[in-house]
């Protein structure tokens, strides 16, 4: 795919998978493609395999080619898919090649998670591996302590698509987007939902989402309102998603992907828990918080179910 296709994509919602286990807590690839399937279906602009929402650092490299696979067959031309890569540097060539070899539209490099890593030599890590990716790459920018010059080299880099700007620091990004070249890489909100009208204000376009594995009307309802400038009736469904988006940051983001894959398997499609470190499953009071919201959501239509399997209900 080209730089411009993929950064056109990149304008809309990003949806990130969760990664179906089964009862033995390996990787269930069929389940899996039927996530990446319904996702697909449900118009996301483009889908990530194996990002965070997917526990990319809770499955070894053959696991992470795995949920590649998944999505590439689940997806099938639907939208772009773009693979995750990570780890060392060699490691990361390594799996953008085999992305590149399956099908991926592009790979999205996770941030260097090495405690001694230095802001300038990360952006030497993306930009390597820009170099030596076939495909376009996203570069997923975590940390703090970069300076508005690394982050205009990497958006200047020729390989790399987008930056997906996932801290706080509205500060760097709302000088970074106008230092960089025009028709540099597209600044992404990568901060899901509940940032996107902040970011969207501060110049970035687009943002990444886990939502969509279970409520993908709403992420591209709040998509649609900003592209129109409407940014109160973005806010509104903000709001509405603000409970589910809270339960999400409980133990400092522990439940993160927990929630989500609760929220899977009410809709229809058992997911299994998460892999520790992150929270395996919730607690009862959680869980049934969660299904009283999702049951409000399905009344309102707002839930993506699966045909093939009955939602699980709340208790009580």
């Amino acid at each position: 795919m080209s730089i411009a296709t993929m950064r056109k994509a990149l304008t809309g919602v990003s949806g990130v998978p969760v990664t179906a286990y089964d009862g033995k807590g390996e990787v269930e690839p069929r389940i899996t493609a039927k996530v990446y399937e319904r996702v697909a279906a449900a118009g996301i602009h483009n889908i990530v395999a194996a990002g965070n929402t997917g526990e990319f650092y809770a499955l070894t490299p053959q696991e992470i080619r795995i949920v590649h696979e998944a999505a590439v067959s689940g997806v099938a031309g639907k939208a772009p898919v773009t693979a995750a890569i990570g780890r060392s540097l060699r490691e990361a060539i390594g799996m953008a090649k085999d992305a590149a070899a399956i099908g991926a539209s592009a790979v999205m490099s996770h941030q260097p998670v090495d405690p001694f890593a230095a802001p300038a030599a990360q952006i030497d890590y993306f930009c390597n591996l820009a170099d030596a990716s076939a495909l376009p790459l996203i570069a997923y920018v975590r940390a703090d302590g970069f300076a508005v010059a690394d982050i205009v080299r990497l958006a200047s880099h020729g390989n790399i698509a987008g930056i997906k700007f996932a801290t706080t620091d509205l500060m760097l990004l709302s000088r970074a987007i106008p230092a960089a070249s025009p028709g540099g890489a597209l600044f992404v909100c990568g901060l899901a939902e509940s940032w996107a009208p902040t970011f969207t204000a501060a110049g970035a376009r687009g943002f990444t989402s886990g939502l969509v594995n279970v409520a993908p009307k709403l992420s591209l309802a709040v998509h649609a309102a900003l592209e129109k400038g409407d940014f109160a009736a973005a806010r509104a469904i903000v709001n509405k998603l603000e409970p589910f988006e809270r339960m999400r940051t409980k133990f400092r983001n522990g439940a993160n992907v927990t929630v989500v894959k609760e929220a899977v398997t009410y809709s229809g499609l058992d997911v299994g828990p998460v892999r520790v470190p992150g929270l395996p499953q919730l607690d009862q009071y959680d869980r049934e918080e969660l299904h009283r919201l999702l049951q409000g959501w399905e009344a309102e239509g707002d839930i993506q179910t699966h045909s093939d399997q009955p939602a699980v209900k709340a208790a009580g």
